[in-house]
């Protein structure tokens, strides 16, 4: 049994430390997410900040929209002239998706300053194309609305787990500890 977990050491010490991270993360966000109830921020910071970003970038591009709480649950309304296309929901924050990508990073940690740097870009370049993911869909579901299905369940996904894909790869093979070793 000892030569086994030997064998499978790093294995081990990668799943653990990517769960044992995600669900520290997780728990910070729950954390977070239960303070936020009652705050001036509604739903709560990020997801309102998202949705107010959002709308100034879809103003950006010549339509008229805005965004305001939504009376039943807690979200964002984003409306493109005059018409209610799309729910800002906590997901939609990208905070969850970027707690799934620092945990990889992590369980996969390469130098300390290159890790911490790669985690700050990349939850950038997240949450960037994360607002982008946004723009285009609520245009799409204003313009198209019939193609709401695909866009939403099956063209954004693809694009925001595509992207993290697509960072842990470029990690994994420039800076973790796991390529130098293997080098």
């Amino acid at each position: 049994m000892k030569a086994l977990f030997l064998k499978y050491k790093s294995v081990v010490k990668f799943i653990l430390t990517f769960l044992t991270v995600y669900f520290v993360l997780t728990l910070m966000y729950k954390l977070y997410l239960d303070a936020s109830e009652g705050s001036n921020y509604y739903p709560d910071y990020f997801t309102n900040l998202v949705s107010k970003q959002s709308n100034v970038l879809i103003n950006a591009f010549g339509y008229d929209a805005h965004v305001m709480p939504h009376a039943d649950e807690s979200s964002m309304k984003l409306i493109i002239n005059d018409k209610f296309v799309a729910r800002v929901v906590e997901g939609c924050n990208s905070i969850s998706v970027i707690i799934l990508f620092i945990s990889f990073i992590v369980a996969f940690a390469g130098k300390f300053k290159a890790t911490f740097l790669y985690i700050i870009s990349g939850s950038v370049l997240i949450y960037v194309v994360n607002l982008i993911r946004i723009i285009i869909l609520s245009i799409g579901l204003y313009n198209y609305p019939w193609r709401r299905e695909i866009l939403h369940t099956v063209i954004f996904p693809l694009i925001i787990y595509g992207m993290v894909f697509l960072l842990w790869m470029f990690w994994v093979n420039r800076f973790s500890k796991l390529e130098k070793a293997n080098a």
